[in-house]
């Protein structure tokens, strides 16, 4: 039988990645301390690796394919096939920022500044080449956590950090100069297993249904019933994909009014819609939208 080796990253992403494609289709199960999760598609193996790790895993071969995020395939310099952008959504975080941050009262101000400083940073092998390419002789640590704190403390003149809202580079009195990169996570696959058809076609099975998720997460379903010398009203009034589905109710003069729109319109939609003479107006959750 022909199977995927698919990788999930460890830590932060992991629950909201198994939750994405548990909408998707697929159904992971964890136990404690185990790296290995039972899923119920015999077409598939997975394995928990941290996202740091992840490219270098996927390059090897050891796994097919995988979710990891853009930054941490530029840190390795990993030769990838990146078959999906997954920004989630609801089930996650957003894109990412990588910043270099100094001490509020430093008078670091710009990059050139940084010129023989110490710099902490997990993002090591990024961050030296970003510096070798501008000529600035720096001299990288690599940081195990608590990164901030280093440069608060004076173990380093600066930082290289992550960061989504920017909250723990305030709550530390940091200043951001610059930013160097923004991440997100992304579906990636090795070339080998890109030019196998079966696995290709596995993989891009399951980056439509991904999708189909992710763009669902902003939309909502509604249905509402329409009398005929308003149906003209509210079908102009209804944002949607392609149209509003319009149908006659059955021995009646009315007609049943289906679409799909953008959530955060529906709170100022439903009101509208009432008021022009829509009836029985229901608002349903949507699983995917492909």
């Amino acid at each position: 039988m022909n199977e995927l080796k698919i990788g999930l990253p460890k830590g932060s992403l992991e629950k909201p990645t198994i939750e994405l494609f548990a909408k998707a289709g697929w159904h992971f199960q964890l136990t404690s301390r185990n790296y290995f999760p039972v899923v119920d598609d015999p077409e598939l193996s997975c394995s928990i690796c941290r996202p740091q790790e992840m490219s270098r895993y996927i390059e090897s071969g050891l796994l097919d394919a995988g979710i990891t995020g853009k930054d941490w395939i530029l840190e390795n310099q990993s030769n990838l096939h990146v078959v999906d952008d997954l920004i989630y959504s609801k089930v996650s975080r957003k894109p990412t920022r990588w910043i270099i941050a100094v001490p509020g009262d430093s008078d670091i101000t710009c990059l050139e500044d940084l010129q023989g400083k110490r710099i902490a940073t997990e993002l090591v092998g990024y961050s030296t080449r970003f510096f070798k390419e501008r000529g600035i002789d720096v001299e990288i640590e690599f940081s195990w956590g608590a990164t901030e704190a280093k440069v608060v403390s004076g173990l380093a003149d600066a930082i290289v950090e992550v960061t989504e809202t920017e909250s723990t580079i305030r709550a530390h009195g940091l200043r951001i100069i610059h930013e160097l990169m923004t991440s997100n996570s992304q579906f990636v696959v090795n070339e080998e297993a890109w030019q196998d058809p079966w696995k290709r076609k596995k993989i891009e099975n399951m980056a439509i249904l991904l999708q189909g998720v992710l763009r669902a997460e902003t939309l909502v379903g509604l249905k509402m019933n329409v009398g005929k010398d308003n149906v003209d009203v509210i079908a102009g009034m209804l944002p949607s994909m392609n149209g509003p589905t319009i149908s006659p109710l059955f021995h009646s003069d009315w007609f049943s009014v289906d679409t799909v729109v953008d959530e955060k319109k529906v709170r100022d939609l439903i009101p509208a819609l009432q008021e022009a003479g829509a009836e029985g107006i229901v608002e349903y959750v949507l699983n995917k939208v492909v």
